[in-house]
């Protein structure tokens, strides 16, 4: 049995799970504060919730020590429970936590093998090395290249395997037209407004533009709104250029359907997007911006990325990823 922690914040945990428990050949078990997805493979234990503490009165990082364990909260402490239950009635092999270093510790003080879904950025705080340590491997959802700050006894157990999505066993087919721009923007937190977006479309008359998520009460012209979608493998092979953050999973959705790209981080805890963005420019795989760009830089913009042919995704998200990290999983269970 493989016991799988699932983050419930926006959806790129839970995409990139369904993606690897799809291939397991080991029963699994999904452990999360969000819903079971209609398609996991396995049971699904729906965590309490643990937010709703007062950061300072309720010392929810113990001195430093982890990044959320509020004293004498209801919440936290039936969500333990629940994992320490599981682990002890399914005899799990191996969890998996992507990504929590409270759940990896709770996971080894009961002696089982944990795997951490490593994440970009400056992972050298105190809690992340120590699950970092405590891991028996790192699964990378990167291409394989130097991590700046990781020591070597992290690199040694670090499977890279490129970036994965759910979209992984599909047929990029080539854009349906020119001059689509589709704007990609997520449910993890948005740093950008809807006049930013509306800015953009109006500096690039050239480009017709389509906002992947809700249309906002009032909204004016400009924009199409295509509301949440939940599968935009459509949306996106139609686009001749994609806008989207630096997020993990919706990088990898645009690797995965081989599209030209803009790329602009925002701000997140330990410097995950920039180091994404930041990567990606190295590799020159798309064009990235480090904030979101004032308007007449867009059509400069749009132009250097439909220069761009998409093929060379194939270095970032070869299309394997969930497959390789299944097959670890499956070996680490044995």
């Amino acid at each position: 049995m493989i016991a799988y922690y699932v983050h419930h914040h926006g959806s790129g945990h839970v995409h990139r799970a369904r993606a690897i428990a799809a291939r397991l050949r080991t029963p699994v078990i999904g452990l999360s504060s969000a819903p079971r997805p209609a398609d996991w493979p396995g049971r699904w234990i729906r965590l309490a919730d643990d937010a709703g503490a007062d950061p300072v009165a309720d010392d929810v990082t113990a001195r430093g020590t982890l990044h959320w364990v509020p004293r004498h909260h209801p919440g936290l402490s039936e969500r333990m429970n629940a994992i320490s239950e599981v682990l002890a009635a399914t005899g799990a092999r191996v969890l998996v936590s992507d990504v929590s270093v409270e759940v990896a510790l709770l996971a080894r003080l009961h002696g089982v093998p944990v795997v951490v879904m490593a994440q970009p950025g400056d992972r050298t705080d105190r809690p992340h090395r120590l699950a970092y340590d405590l891991a028996t491997r790192l699964l990378a959802p990167w291409p394989a290249r130097p991590q700046p700050g990781w020591p070597p006894e992290w690199l040694a157990k670090t499977v890279h395997l490129g970036a994965l999505s759910r979209f992984d066993d599909r047929v990029p087919v080539p854009a349906s037209r020119t001059g689509r721009v589709v704007a990609m923007w997520g449910s993890g937190g948005l740093d950008t407004t809807t006049a930013d977006l509306r800015a953009a479309a109006a500096a690039t008359p050239d480009w017709a533009w389509t906002v992947i998520g809700p249309e906002p009460a009032g909204a004016k012209g400009g924009l199409r709104w295509a509301g949440w979608l939940a599968d935009p493998w459509e949306a996106l092979c139609g686009a001749e250029v994609v806008v989207t953050h630096g997020g993990q999973n919706a990088v990898a959705e645009v690797a995965a359907a081989r599209r030209p790209a803009v790329v602009v981080a925002q701000e997140r805890p330990f410097g995950e997007q920039r180091a994404t963005a930041a990567a990606l420019l190295r590799a020159r795989l798309a064009v990235v911006s480090a904030r979101w760009p004032e308007p007449s830089r867009w059509p400069g913009l749009l132009r250097r990325a439909r220069l761009r042919t998409g093929a060379d995704w194939a270095r970032w998200s070869p299309g394997d990823g969930a497959a390789r990290a299944a097959a670890e999983l499956d070996a680490l269970a044995r």
